[in-house]
């Protein structure tokens, strides 16, 4: 039976421009790769109103239980100025004892190292199936990806009964970190409505950017909490502040801000809104301006609370990189959001230091390693 190798797969999975949320063929491809191994596969295309469309993939390998489910993405974000890497993102190149690319970390790399392990896995007689849920809208707005293949999935009746999601969860070196949950993520948009007027008339005026202030240094300063067994404190940053105003002797009609709050699981997107809304009200209606707020929730917080399998893969890591990888919370969102929905999930995968950047790499030595760790889950696992 012919075995895949990581580093080869990872190169041609590079050489797609699949910047989020284009396709650029990289699902066929893959699904290919899945067929030769025996998988049965399905491409869910999915378009949402107003959204463009994303191809997605589920690939199963047997019928029975337990189903061992691995997630990942194959969208990238931009790769910048191209003339900033030392090579065309899209070309990867190994030079000295890493692979450069775009996707090289994050994640198209770990994608790779799953299907080398489970080419090299299935050899061996198992009882259970293994299963992949790949997604074209992780670096997007999530829509049309991973959330919308969980539904199908359910309505479906597929049972998955864990899941390894394979983002890079380790800041400097292979086996520091698993991800065992997730803060929630929430953005306000918020606008503070005035009367424009001259300067030096104010009396006929009701200028909105103090109201707003007021209310984003109230904000600002909340103390949501203080953190949690799992989780850091929650905070609230502001992003954005703007009047659109062209002018230096005119006052703004209106103001408009943005801020976006990471929380723990001592709040809820909706706790959170009252809480906000009733400091912007009381300020609005103190200086007699109008407002508008939206919010836009792209995930609430959440933790697996560790089973056999959690610690299982937990030492698998620390025997292959001699690190006792620490279960954690940190960072930002992904997909585990959705699918902890249906199962049970922890992630791990690469070095994500340089993700995003320019000249995105990962260590040839990584990518045995992750692979070895990806065939030894299995193994332990069924």
């Amino acid at each position: 039976m012919k075995k895949f190798d990581e580093l080869l797969l990872a190169k041609e999975l590079i050489r797609f421009p699949t910047i989020t949320p284009v396709d650029a063929g990289i699902m066929k491809y893959l699904e290919k790769k899945l067929k030769f191994l025996g998988f049965k596969t399905k491409i869910l295309e999915f378009k949402d109103k107003n959204t463009k469309p994303v191809k997605n993939l589920y690939a199963r390998l047997g019928k029975k239980s337990p189903n061992f489910c691995y997630a990942g993405h194959l969208d990238v974000v931009p790769p910048g100025n191209l003339k900033d890497w030392s090579t065309n993102p899209f070309k990867p190149a190994v030079k000295g004892k890493y692979l450069i690319g775009r996707g090289a970390n994050d994640m198209k790399s770990s994608i790779a190292c799953f299907v080398a392990a489970v080419s090299k896995f299935k050899k061996k007689k198992f009882i259970g199936s293994i299963s992949l849920l790949i997604t074209g809208d992780e670096e997007g707005i999530a829509i049309n990806g991973t959330k919308k293949v969980v539904e199908y999935l359910k309505k479906k009746k597929e049972k998955i009964d864990f899941c390894l999601v394979g983002e890079p969860t380790n800041q400097n070196k292979l086996g520091e970190m698993m991800k065992i949950g997730r803060r929630g993520s929430m953005t306000g948009h918020l606008t503070i409505y005035g009367t424009q007027g001259h300067v030096a008339y104010p009396h006929d005026a009701n200028n909105p950017a103090p109201v707003m202030t007021r209310i984003l240094g109230q904000i600002e300063s909340m103390k949501l909490d203080n953190g949690t067994k799992n989780f850091q404190p929650s905070n609230l940053e502001i992003v954005k502040i703007n009047t659109d105003n062209t002018a230096d002797n005119v006052i703004p009609a209106e103001m408009k801000a943005t801020f976006n709050i990471r929380f723990n699981n001592k709040h809820s997107s909706n706790s959170l809104k009252k809480k906000l809304n009733r400091i912007i009200k009381k300020n609005c209606d103190k200086n007699k301006c109008s407002f508008k707020i939206s919010y836009m929730v792209s995930g609430e917080a959440f933790i697996t609370n560790p089973n056999k399998t959690t610690f299982m893969i937990q030492k698998v890591i620390k025997k292959i990189t001699k690190i006792k990888p620490k279960l954690s919370t940190t960072g930002g969102i992904s997909d585990a959001r959705f699918i902890k929905k249906v199962a049970p999930c922890v992630e791990f995968g690469l070095v994500g230091k340089t993700m995003h950047k320019v000249d995105e790499i990962v260590s040839l030595s990584d990518l045995k390693k992750l692979t070895k760790i990806y065939y030894n889950i299995l193994e332990n696992y069924f």
